[in-house]
């Protein structure tokens, strides 16, 4: 089957900065693909190769199996989202919804009434003529969308388009987005640095670190089993722990990772004092030390926290601790 897009031995440099140093990477169409990594991990230059705002120093792209380099944008089978949207605020928002398609050269009442349908496809029914400062962040966020859906893309590129929402209606669109993209079928490749986006959204997952792709798979596998420390630690808070403190825990002389929900305080076990804990709603973060080894545990809501101060017991199931390939 031919990749939606396919990145070989793909480099990008600035100068001496390595921005995508020789990356690997094949996303099937249809699927919804996270790209996932700190700020100047290169995720967000994949994203840009893929659009045809930048080009790549070394390598190759496709896109359905044509050929990317020296394809200008315009010409690509791609839209973007972008974070800020970028709006046009002189126009109402049909007119912003419908711009694409007045730049092909579409007639104007055919690509009005795919603007409205592209409307009501994000859920904006009679905005059509509004300005966009008169809307809230999360209505631009769906006008920017539908613009980009309403050219019938075959690859969706969405670079952090939730960053400016706040929490709730953050957690909302990415209900919305991910049954969007199930209703239509294309490609979504998705740049963010949160963790818990990219977890509750995507098929899969690129973790980006350092210009490289550091692992990929799907959301469990990134989270059950990290590869790397820094897989480990920034896909969600892990435990990691160097060999010499696995073996004083009756483990193996590896680096590992526990996650803190998988850690159960109790009587018995491995001897720990409580150190601090950090009330967070759905659970509680205690954090304890069993000697010099400090260990952070996620009590559920509804079951006891210890006192700062006082003496548990650690407990974990042996499934639950992953050792890692190595401990970069």
């Amino acid at each position: 089957m031919t990749a939606a897009v396919e990145f070989t031995q793909v480099s990008r440099h600035f100068g001496a900065v390595k921005a995508v140093d020789a990356v690997d990477l094949k996303i099937a169409p249809g699927e919804f693909f996270a790209m996932l990594g700190p700020s100047g991990s290169g995720k967000t230059t994949c994203l840009r190769l893929i659009a045809g705002f930048e080009q790549p120093t070394s390598g190759h792209i496709e896109i359905f199996g044509e050929t990317a380099e020296g394809v200008p944008p315009y010409r690509r089978h791609v839209n973007t989202v972008f974070q800020d949207y970028a709006l046009f605020p002189h126009l109402n928002i049909l007119d912003n919804v419908a711009y694409g398609l007045m730049v092909k050269g579409v007639e104007k009442s055919e690509r009005l009434q795919l603007a409205e349908q592209a409307l009501d496809l994000v859920k904006l029914p009679g905005y059509g003529a509004r300005k966009p400062g008169q809307l809230s962040g999360g209505q631009r966020q769906r006008v920017a969308l539908a613009r980009a859906l309403v050219n019938k893309p075959k690859v969706l590129l969405l670079d952090e388009p939730l960053g400016a929402l706040d929490l709730k209606l953050r957690e909302q669109m990415q209900e919305e987005l991910k049954t969007l993209q199930r209703s239509l079928g294309i490609t979504f490749i998705f740049v963010t640095h949160d963790q818990g986006e990219a977890l509750s959204m995507a098929d899969r997952v690129a973790v980006f670190n350092d210009g490289k792709i550091v692992q990929a798979g799907t959301p469990e596998e990134i989270y059950n089993h990290p590869k790397t420390r820094f897989v480990a630690d920034f896909v969600g808070s892990s435990n990691v722990i160097a060999p010499a403190e696995m073996l004083k825990l009756g483990g193996e002389a590896k680096w590992a990772s526990l996650r803190p929900e998988a850690i159960r305080l109790m009587a018995g076990g491995i001897p720990a004092t409580v150190r601090s804990h950090s009330f967070l709603g759905a659970a509680t973060r205690v954090t304890v030390g069993a000697g010099n080894i400090v260990l952070s545990v996620m009590v559920p809501a509804g079951q006891p926290v210890p006192d700062i101060g006082a003496a548990t017991g650690l407990s974990w199931q042996p499934s639950d601790l992953h050792y890692m390939d190595d401990a970069a």
